[in-house]
């Protein structure tokens, strides 16, 4: 099983002047628990190489045994550090691709050709698609073979507004990934704050907050393990 995952490389939160990126637990706990399953891992990132980190998500309180493992991994480091170009990827390659949130997808992933392209061509292939917490934000411009947003009728979830709010970015982000994904159609639902939701509909994965990915993780193996044995 070969499996895509897809940073950020944008670092900056708006004009706040201040830092983001992708959101370490986002990606620790999905990498593993592909790594555990046997998993070839392949990242990329729009401009390849070294992707930011959002230094929040280091920060004690949000260390996880997983993000602790990922920090102390030379091999995982290492791949970090040199993140493919995502316009290099092909789809062909992979069984499935996984997108980690943080911040950062909002301003670039969200508008990327590249991305869009990739996600497009990955589903008309048959192949599964998960994305979690601000990550589910870059579908905003994904279609359908037919020309309709790709979430319009899908059930998706993501980064609440309640949760944006929390974190007081709600006036800083480009836009809120729950209103966006129910403007283009999307049946929004959604857990506690903070707490592990998913919701796939399809070959469509989406988690709603970094306490999500893990699970998301999951649910995208077993994904492609129906697909393999169908």
């Amino acid at each position: 099983m070969k499996v895509l995952m897809v940073l950020t490389s944008h670092d900056q939160l708006g004009t706040t002047g201040r830092k983001t990126g992708f959101w370490l637990e986002e990606l620790a706990a999905p990498y593993y628990a592909f790594k555990d399953a046997g998993a070839e891992i392949v990242l990329a990132s729009p401009k390849g190489g070294q992707p930011p980190l959002d230094p929040k998500s280091n920060e004690p309180a949000f260390q996880t045994d997983t993000t602790r493992r990922f920090e102390a991994d030379a091999q995982a480091t290492a791949q970090l550090a040199t993140t493919v170009r995502l316009d290099s990827v092909d789809q062909a390659d992979f069984d499935t691709v996984f997108y980690p949130g943080g911040h950062g997808p909002l301003w670039d992933l969200a508008e990327d050709a590249h991305s869009i392209a990739l996600i497009e061509s990955f589903l008309a292939a048959h192949k599964p698609v998960a994305l979690v917490c601000h990550a589910p934000g870059v579908l905003r411009h994904v279609k359908q073979p037919d020309g309709r947003p790709l979430v319009d009728g899908k059930r998706v979830t993501g980064f609440t507004n309640t949760e944006e709010a929390a974190v007081g970015l709600t006036d800083i982000v480009p836009f809120l990934v729950e209103d966006e994904l129910k403007a283009k159609g999307g049946l929004f639902s959604r857990g506690d704050d903070w707490g592990s939701y998913v919701v796939s509909d399809g070959l469509l994965t989406t988690g709603q907050n970094p306490a999500s990915s893990h699970a998301a993780a999951l649910r995208l193996l077993a994904q492609v393990s129906a697909n393999a044995a169908s």
